[in-house]
């Protein structure tokens, strides 16, 4: 360190300063030798001065700005964008049992949709709720709700997307809700009640002056009426090179969080006359796979032309296994415990199109590859215990559940995108110090 700071001293021109110095000491002048020395101590106090301000703006900024610093360290390829921690795959592990668990009480959430509160819709075992996920060489950190809310203050967090997306909204909320002490100061922007086909919501947690919102679009794509001249086949059409009409409403965001899937099936689409078009043309012979692409496709040149990722955070998550018994989706057998054999369920063509198109865009897209961990639990759907118990449901989940964990993991990846801007921040600081002293 000495010999660097020697070479940088003979290479800004310091040596002959110093020698300079040395001569005018050696004059045996009083006045000059009480002038280097107050000089000398002047410059010392200065520094400090200077260094102990610094420090304070760091802690202040860690405190009060972190939140509003830009998201600017992503990566381009899939592998390191799903988030990992040097060998730590987040992705690869197994459920276990965690007495601490669940974070929060769905009944005592607002915000925790009724149909999806299966304890209280009389659930009678509870062991469901007591799983946690655990990786292979690691751990999901620890939820620790007011380092969470004091790090998204002033922030704008957007779920987009279908029920499934809803079901992960409300589950943040009622994590953040846990460590509110005033409930009441969180609140529906709108005084809007949860409904399954409302188009948006939005609630703002007044006290960190952040929101948390969801906005419904299924497809992400827009859908439309059928053009001129269709076959009679064809009521409407999914119009798969335009995104939704409100997308312009996601933009100014920090924090994006996209899915689409489950409504990518026959019965939601050509059995009620809905089919693919693309430009003025209807295109009746596409596949629902090569629909759900060219659909992506779009979402992904329009992240690229409208989205600022120095800002804002994207993420995308794959597709959430069902467990119903059959494709009829009219048997629902909920099992007391996980399963330890997935059969196909860790994998789907839409979860692998999805890794396929984030690979190769231009911007950082992180993919919350959610579908295999989500296979193993035929346990914590909500079944037979939702607000309408005559139509079992082996495709949402329990709250609380799964989706917490999905929430955990986000969490982790912002927290440590967060941390990473402060550890720029600092550095940026101690150089512009260093450079300061070298004067």
């Amino acid at each position: 360190m000495v010999d660097k700071m020697s070479n940088l001293s003979k290479n800004m021109g310091f040596n002959k300063s110093v020698s300079f110095g040395r001569r005018a000491l050696s004059s045996g002048s009083p006045r000059v030798s009480r002038v280097g020395w107050i000089s000398r101590w002047y410059h010392v106090f200065i520094g400090i001065g200077f260094l102990v301000s610094s420090l304070l703006v760091i802690t202040a900024g860690y405190i009060h700005v972190l939140p509003a610093l830009p998201l600017s360290s992503h990566h381009n390829d899939v592998s390191k964008s799903s988030y990992s921690n040097g060998s730590c795959n987040m992705y690869e592990g197994n459920w276990i049992l965690d007495d601490s668990y669940p974070l929060y009480n769905a009944t005592e959430c607002p915000f925790a949709e009724k149909g999806f509160d299966c304890l209280g819709n009389g659930r009678v075992d509870q062991s469901y709720l007591k799983w946690r996920w655990k990786p292979m060489n690691c751990d999901v950190p620890k939820f620790d709700v007011q380092n969470v809310l004091e790090k998204l203050r002033s922030k704008r967090i957007v779920f987009v997307g279908d029920s499934m997306s809803r079901t992960q909204w409300e589950s943040l909320i009622c994590l953040l809700m846990s460590g509110v002490e005033d409930k009441r100061s969180v609140y529906e922007m709108n005084g809007n009640t949860i409904t399954k086909r409302i188009k948006y919501l939005g609630v703002r947690f007044s006290s960190f002056n952040f929101t948390v919102e969801f906005f419904r679009s299924v497809f992400l794509v827009q859908e439309g009426p059928m053009p001129k001249h269709s076959p009679k086949r064809v009521k409407s059409a999914l119009k798969l090179d335009v995104l939704n009409s409100i997308s312009s409403q996601w933009i100014d965001s920090d924090v994006l969080v996209f899915n689409t899937g489950h409504w990518w099936v026959p019965g939601k689409l050509f059995e009620i006359g809905c089919y693919f078009q693309v430009g003025n043309s209807l295109k009746l012979g596409m596949s629902i796979p090569t629909a759900f692409e060219v659909a992506l496709r779009t979402w992904a040149s329009w992240i690229e032309e409208n989205i600022d990722t120095n800002r804002t955070h994207v993420f995308f998550r794959t597709f959430e296994p069902s467990h119903w018994k059959d494709h009829t989706f009219k048997y629902c057998s909920v099992t007391d415990e996980p399963v330890n054999e997935t059969r196909g369920r860790e994998k789907s063509i839409f979860s692998d199109t999805i890794l396929e198109v984030a690979k190769n865009m231009k911007a950082p897209i992180n993919v919350l590859r959610i579908t295999s961990m989500s296979a193993f639990r035929s346990d914590a759907h909500v079944g037979q215990w939702s607000d309408n118990p005559s139509v079992p449901d082996c495709s949402h989940w329990c709250l609380p559940g799964v989706p917490d964990v999905w929430n955990q993991i986000l969490v982790s990846y912002l927290l440590t995108e967060y941390d990473s801007v402060v550890q720029r921040t600092v550095v940026m600081l101690c150089r512009d110090i260093t450079w300061w002293r070298l004067r």
